[in-house]
């Protein structure tokens, strides 16, 4: 059951629709396989983890948004004519406006809207697209929509407020994440058919860099880079599906390609496969920690050494939570900055915590997964 159909069930969805005040959660993210693999259209494995942006609404008299951001010591005023507006690059909360208002989410009543949050920002956990998450999930039920409200929904709404809209470079792997919840085997072409794996992996630890990841140039790049090698492949072999790519594959045809190109197509396929044994691996009655755990050292290994996404203080967060136990560990998100993973016993799991911030993390801690975007 969805978190509107419990109100619903209680009566207290009715009650709250009378006093026109929600509160709205969604969780951050970790990519565990996929990295840069989403706008390609290939598959990704990811979890929500238990931390969040919230957003709480009060009507007030206006006829406009007051949106306030306590953590940021920010206030401005939202107009609901930004819907309208051509340009709305960097402005998340104006394009899902539009969005929304596409499928009957008009709005009628001013609100003072604060949002808040603990996932932290430009950190390589997707507290932007949580905040789009949680934001469209308010709109639509705050205002209503002429379909279904459902987790699904909000996740294409926020996805093609983030990433369409705007032109964003991303993909599909942190909206659904965020809305949908738990752990999200995510089919990334136009399909998206998804599949729920788990609701728990003990062990979870995030460590924090403190340098901020450098989303829109350096995934700009790996994107093109990619896009430029898979079409140079195609042209002269007609028959080549990316999906269905080995490692014999790439040998075959790197021949084809520039220098400078070979390792993002190799990249590609290789990231591919290992996605594709973890999955399989997840769909076993019991996960094997220890070999989950070397496929996100096989997976950093291709984001270090081929994309080079890495920095020094990312390389050295990687080493002490191997050295300290950890099964496995990897960097999430675009790179350049940002976040680790890493996936430890239980008897471990504080020494891996420790090493990472001795390593020279901003901050060290465990996750659990969550259940995707609800109303509190």
């Amino acid at each position: 059951m969805n978190p509107q159909d419990a109100f619903q069930s209680w009566g207290l969805f009715a009650y709250f629709r009378k006093m026109n005040r929600f509160t709205v959660k969604a969780p951050g993210r970790i990519c565990l396989f996929g990295d840069h693999q989403d706008y390609l259209q290939l598959p990704i494995i990811a979890c929500a983890i238990n931390r969040y942006i919230t957003i709480t609404g009060i009507p007030n008299s206006y006829k406009y948004f007051t949106v306030v951001t306590p953590d940021l010591d920010q206030e401005r005023i939202l107009s609901f004519h930004h819907t309208n507006s051509s340009s709305l690059n960097g402005d998340h909360l104006a394009a899902a406006l539009k969005v929304v208002a596409q499928h009957g989410c008009v709005p009628t009543q001013g609100y003072t809207v604060t949002i808040s949050g603990n996932v932290p920002i430009n950190a390589g956990l997707s507290s932007s697209s949580a905040l789009v998450v949680a934001w469209v999930k308010w709109l639509l039920v705050t205002f209503g929509c002429n379909s279904e409200l459902t987790p699904l929904l909000v996740a294409q709404l926020a996805y093609q407020a983030e990433v369409v809209e705007q032109k964003s470079p991303g993909g599909k792997m942190d909206q659904y994440t965020s809305a949908l919840g738990d752990i999200l085997y995510l089919e990334t072409d136009a399909q998206s058919s998804f599949k729920l794996l788990n609701n728990s992996l003990n062990g979870l630890i995030v460590g924090v860099s403190g340098i901020p990841k450098d989303t829109i140039g350096l995934l700009g790049d790996l994107r093109g880079n990619a896009l430029n090698s898979i079409a140079i492949v195609k042209k002269e072999i007609q028959h080549f599906e990316l999906s269905k790519a080995t490692l014999v594959d790439y040998e075959k045809y790197k021949n084809l390609l520039p220098a400078e190109l070979s390792p993002y197509f190799y990249g590609a396929i290789q990231n591919h496969l290992i996605t594709q044994r973890a999955l399989r691996e997840f769909n076993k009655p019991d996960i094997d920690y220890g070999t989950l755990g070397s496929l996100m050292n096989d997976h950093h290994t291709v984001l270090k050494d081929i994309l080079k996404i890495t920095v020094p203080r990312i390389d050295a967060m990687i080493t002490a939570a191997i050295e300290a136990g950890a099964y496995g560990a990897k960097i999430v998100g675009s790179g350049g900055g940002g976040s680790i993973c890493a996936l430890a016993s239980k008897k471990t799991e504080n020494d891996v915590i420790s090493a990472i911030r001795k390593a020279g993390a901003l901050d060290a801690y465990g996750v659990q997964v969550s259940k995707g975007v609800r109303l509190l």
